[in-house]
């Protein structure tokens, strides 16, 4: 209707457009997935087990340990300096969008799993540097171009963690641990603020979607779980309470 009075308001055939006023139908806003507390310690104990080796599995439970963690874009934990990482950090600097950098502090088993892998990938950067090949100015060296772990190959990587832990693979991707980080603390306690600076949102209202996250988890929860929104199934066939009304 708006094109048709678009075009004969163009044409001249009409001198004035009715339709403009007529809103357009907007987007379906869909609420990113979010994977249970369970289900992200049973990725990380998979990632702890997944691996051609020790040095594999190190490096797969650092990866995962820091992406829970800080909540950091995939981009940004792959192509993390190996400077930021020592000293045993309290808190990891990201460099963000932009260039804007941040303070993101790390948990206990983050820093243990950081620290773990620091040992074994100075071991392997030692070896190549004894054969006269550069040592590597990242946390998680590859042979690639880039000179890093990419983010394709730990798209592939959490993939077989899902695998392996027996979650939903098509539930599973870099980005949702990323939302997994902000629902898990919002349901904590965590305030609104701390999470957006945490992962690095110019505005409080990209970081405002996790409360619509939360607050639709709580309603799926209480319609699975409470004794009488089960009674109410029963008494209706079977049928949920949202269709009986």
């Amino acid at each position: 209707i708006k094109q048709l009075y678009r075009f004969a308001f163009e044409e001249g055939w009409r001198s004035d457009n009715p339709a403009i006023q007529i809103a357009g139908p907007g987007q379906d806003k869909r609420l990113p997935k979010v994977l249970s507390e369970d289900e992200v310690d049973q990725l990380l104990d998979a990632a702890r087990r997944s691996g051609r080796n020790t040095s594999d599995q190190l490096r797969n439970t650092c990866l995962m340990e820091l992406l829970y963690a800080t909540g950091m874009r995939v981009s940004e934990l792959v192509s993390l300096r190996v400077s930021a990482a020592r000293g045993d950090p309290r808190l990891l600097l990201i460099m963000g969008k932009g260039g804007k950098e941040r303070l993101v502090p790390l948990s206990d088993p983050a820093r243990e799993a950081l620290a773990a892998w620091l040992v074994q990938r100075d071991k392997t950067d030692e070896a190549a540097q004894a054969k006269d090949k550069p040592a590597s100015i990242y946390l998680f060296p590859s042979r690639g171009s880039a000179g890093y772990l990419t983010r394709h190959r730990f798209y592939l990587l959490i993939k077989e963690f899902a695998l392996t832990a027996g979650v939903d693979p098509s539930k599973v991707t870099p980005h949702t641990l990323r939302h997994a980080f902000a629902t898990h603390l919002l349901a904590n306690g965590a305030d609104l603020r701390a999470i957006q600076t945490m992962l690095g949102h110019a505005d409080v209202a990209t970081t405002e979607i996790y409360t619509h996250v939360l607050e639709a988890r709580l309603s799926e929860l209480v319609l699975e779980n409470h004794p009488l929104a089960k009674a109410a199934r029963r008494s209706s066939g079977g049928k949920t309470s949202s269709d009986g009304q």
